[in-house]
């Protein structure tokens, strides 16, 4: 099962009634013969099957739980996203310094602040928790949404949306994934794809690509940065 922070864990995991949780504790073997023959019982209504398929579909995915870790920059939007598998402040540093902090470095721009939800990966003491020293060592500010507000990190949520429908329901049903490596592979070349190739309609995109609106904003950027 793929979580990626709240709206498309819930999407993905979906919601079953208490009857068809019921119904769809099955054992695994007896579940394997059922839906692997071509007899299935006619008689039973097709929402257990539908509640059968849901339960099992991580376990047929064969990656198990899963979390995804994103970056979106708010003016451009380019967008960076890993998978993991916990979610924890080391994870959501990992996202960082691994993917994020170089790019920015890459073309000389600074990453000034970061604005995140008020999950426990994210906010904690500030003395301790590895998800805030490790901003405070890079010199970034750290603001969080307002609670009960996930519209607060709306551009966040609304890629959320846009990477569940054009590429985890594409790629979970045409292919088993055996591996989070192998799951994560398909993920870089779809976000590539995102923000290399793919015109996006955000406010300041005007249709051109993420990318292409991040590297015309630099010199804009680079003045501010001398005049802060």
């Amino acid at each position: 099962m793929v979580h990626l922070c709240h709206s498309v864990s819930r999407n993905l995991g979906g919601k079953l009634s208490g009857r068809l949780k019921r119904a769809a504790n099955v054992s695994w073997i007896a579940l394997q013969i059922l839906l692997g023959s071509d007899c299935r019982d006619k008689a039973l209504p097709r929402r257990f099957w539908r509640a059968c398929w849901r339960t099992l579909w991580p376990a047929r995915k064969g990656v198990g739980r899963t979390y995804q870790q994103t970056f979106i920059d708010t003016y451009a939007k380019v967008g960076f996203a890993k998978l993991y598998d916990r979610k924890t402040p080391i994870t959501a540093a990992d996202l960082l310094n691994d993917r994020v902090l170089p790019f920015f470095d890459g073309h000389e721009v600074k990453l000034l602040r970061m604005l995140t939800d008020r999950g426990s990966e994210y906010c904690g003491n500030p003395e301790r928790h590895e998800y805030e020293l490790y901003l405070a060592i890079e010199d970034i500010d750290h603001s969080r949404t307002k609670t009960k507000s996930p519209q607060t990190n709306g551009i966040c949520e609304r890629f959320h949306k846009t990477v569940l429908n054009e590429f985890y329901r594409v790629a979970l049903r045409k292919k088993v994934y055996r591996s989070i490596d192998e799951l994560q592979a398909d993920l870089d070349a779809w976000m590539r794809e995102y923000n290399e190739a793919r015109p996006h309609q955000g406010r300041w995109c005007f249709g051109k690509t993420p990318m292409q609106t991040f590297l015309d904003a630099i010199p804009m950027t680079r003045e501010k940065m001398i005049a802060a």
